[in-house]
């Protein structure tokens, strides 16, 4: 945020640091949408309404800077920049850390062998300190509601396996793809080609609209998909979705409703325009907050990090194939536009 607000004539350094912006959204994602596995299945919800929450209150910021309150991009960029740093209270101070910690510390245990087992006796001497003894579980009862780990006394203390290889963990996500990866693909493409292709060419005649420039547009639609995004991202305690492939399908059909606006200048008002977006958002937040409870319910336990962090490149993926085909989109929807009469593209 520093990097694109202190740099106001460095297209290179601004591109730069939308793409480290990038970056640290995907790592994070990538992170902490797998520490859901050790906080259940309403910490996924929890997930699912904040980052759609923040999609809102970030859009909504900006159009209340910008628009409201008149201010610069640069001031509204420096405004907001404090925002990060209240990621380390809220994971070093607000969020309980009792459960990584124990399952960080389960890794430092040898395999215990369980009476009830006889069978999976180690023929191999294990040489126990005294702290490995003293740091046994009063109970496995106990332990198992501590954490979603195993729940007995040999399952709890086993040996740290080795790290899988790139082969392999491509072989755990191929069974990932049909159910969960591809439908979450799917939707990404389709609406973020609505977001970065054909959002910015939707302009109406500015008597008709609530606007008073046409650079208002963009930021409203923008407002609008999150708060349809929030509101689906929210949904999970209330409302499941088992089917993630129709709501696919349909964010398919907003792409050619509002692909066919551009072109045709066919809805007679902006307002229906805000629906369908509205719409557009809470398709694309249903899909995503239900692919990853899925997830929680039907992986299996030791799966369910790996397969957590693994589906969220999906979403990600859709973003960048989106992006490429929204940089040649635009620019023909804008081109197509100005040769029917229609030069609103070109201003703000």
């Amino acid at each position: 945020m520093f990097l694109i607000a202190l740099t106001p004539n460095s297209i290179p350094i601004k591109l730069f640091g939308v793409a480290m912006a990038s970056l640290s959204s995907g790592g994070g994602e990538l992170s902490f949408l797998g520490l859901t596995h050790y906080y259940g299945p309403f910490s996924l919800a929890a997930w699912g309404s904040g980052t759609g929450g923040a999609g809102l209150v970030g859009a909504g910021l900006y159009v209340f800077l910008t628009n409201t309150l008149d201010l610069s991009i640069k001031t509204s960029l420096l405004t907001c920049a404090f925002l990060p740093f209240i990621m380390l209270i809220a994971f070093f101070i607000i969020l309980p850390l009792g459960p990584l910690r124990r399952a960080s510390s389960l890794n430092k245990y040898t395999s215990v062998p369980s009476s009830e087992t006889p069978e999976n006796y180690s023929q191999e001497p294990h040489d126990y300190s005294a702290s490995d003894i003293s740091n046994l579980p009063l109970s496995s009862a106990s332990q198992s509601l501590l954490a979603p780990g195993p729940s007995t006394t040999s399952e709890a203390f086993h040996s740290s396996p080795t790290k899988p290889s790139l082969l392999t963990n491509l072989r755990r996500a191929k069974s990932l793809i049909i159910p969960y990866m591809l439908p979450l693909l799917l939707v990404y493409i389709a609406e973020y080609t609505i977001n970065q292709g054909i959002s910015p060419t939707l302009l109406f005649p500015l008597p008709s609209t609530p606007f008073t420039s046409y650079r208002q547009f963009y930021p409203t639609y923008n407002l609008l998909y999150q708060l349809g995004v929030f509101i689906a991202r929210s949904s999970t305690p209330f409302i499941r979705l088992h089917n993630l492939y129709l709501p696919s399908l349909l964010q398919a059909g907003n792409v050619g409703v509002l692909l066919a606006q551009s072109l045709y200048f066919y809805i007679p008002s902006v307002y229906i325009v805000f629906l369908v977006v509205f719409w557009e958002g809470l398709l694309g937040g249903a899909v995503y907050v239900n692919t990853f409870a899925e997830i929680m319910e039907n992986v299996p336990e030791e799966e369910r990090e790996f397969s957590l962090g693994a589906t969220s490149v999906s979403d990600s993926a859709g973003i960048c194939v989106a992006g490429f085909i929204g940089m040649v989109l635009e620019g023909a929807l804008c081109r197509r536009q100005v040769e029917g009469g229609r030069d609103w593209c070109t201003r703000l």
